[in-house]
């Protein structure tokens, strides 16, 4: 990763995670292996645009970059992940992993697991724990050892985060970009993980490599929402509609559903659609609030206008008669 991580994005270094994220999107769709199949140069800077945006999408390993610049790829190669670190470089322990430590298994006494201590752990050992330790300088490993676990961020859409469904990354390594296809299970959220199993780093003397913790983002949808387990969607309905009533048709995350609006609906009114929501693994679903909003024509002639004025002396309503301050 000799090349600056900021210039191969094209961002300054005082970019924020947005830019670089837009960034990224921008460059990975136009270097793309599938869109430059026989162009070597492409896939190459594809390569590079996924090393570096791995790193400067983290905090931490930006944090680590910018204080260490061309020495942090021998550092990542190493599998040490330096926290922000104070003075005297101490890094920073949250979120580090025991598995590569206990044998892969990475429970204590009480059957916790934990992520990420075994990358920090090796480092400081010499790689693998068979490095100078307390005078053990010459001892060696007696089993081969797990791989050291990778992190992958993985943007879905929320269509796939509600249904669940099988979607395609692809991540850096040594031979190259490899594709990778996983079933993402129904209801996931941002901040949840996926295990996959065997797929981290290579172990460093013929042992199982580590696995690859996918780390899930959900990207914003255009018309709904997720609010915990329930959904939420902003229909709108004509005047007519919302005056005299009618059926609507509904989009759900399984198929379209009609609901009845009643007469007399004002713009902003909520209703529920039992069980249309988000599904749990237990086989239980949260619920579609759905919030109506009146839409009326931009502009009307001259006729419609009068029929309006006449609706309006036979049907009068005080609707400010309370609003103060």
């Amino acid at each position: 990763m000799a090349d600056d991580l900021y210039q191969t994005l094209g961002v300054p270094r005082t970019a924020t995670k947005d830019d670089i994220k837009k960034a990224y999107r921008k460059l990975a769709i136009k270097f793309h292996p599938d869109k430059n199949p026989d162009d070597k140069k492409a896939q190459d800077r594809f390569k590079r645009i996924q090393e570096a945006n791995d790193v400067l999408s983290d905090d931490e390993k930006r944090a680590a970059y910018d204080r260490y610049g061309a020495d942090f790829e021998k550092i990542r190669g190493s599998g040490f992940n330096p926290g922000a670190g104070g003075a005297g470089g101490a890094a920073g322990f949250e979120g580090l992993d025991l598995e590569q430590i206990f044998g892969g298994r990475g429970r204590g006494g009480g059957g916790a697991q934990f992520d990420g201590f075994s990358d920090f752990f090796e480092q400081m050992v010499g790689g693998g724990g068979g490095g100078p330790r307390g005078g053990r300088a010459n001892r060696r490993p007696t089993t081969p050892q797990r791989g050291a676990n990778a992190r992958h961020e993985l943007d879905i859409p929320l269509e796939v985060a509600v249904r669940g469904g099988q979607t395609e990354f692809y991540i850096s390594t040594s031979d190259g970009n490899e594709k990778i296809a996983v079933t993402i299970p129904p209801g996931v959220e941002t901040g949840s993980k996926i295990r996959l199993r065997d797929r981290g780093q290579p172990s460093p003397n013929g042992g199982p490599s580590g696995d690859l913790i996918l780390l899930i983002k959900v990207s914003d949808h255009p018309h709904f929402r997720r609010i915990g387990r329930n959904l939420e969607v902003t229909v709108p309905i004509s005047a007519s509609e919302a005056i005299l009533g009618a059926k609507i048709d509904v989009p759900t995350p399984d198929k379209p559903v009609t609901m009845s609006v009643p007469p007399g609906t004002s713009s902003g009114k909520r209703m529920r659609l039992k069980g249309q929501g988000v599904k749990q693994r237990d086989g239980s679903a949260g619920d579609l609030v759905v919030v109506l909003q009146v839409h009326v024509p931009e502009s009307i002639d001259d006729e419609s206008k009068e029929l309006i004025r006449q609706f309006e002396a036979r049907n009068p309503m005080s609707l400010r008669t309370d609003l103060s301050f």
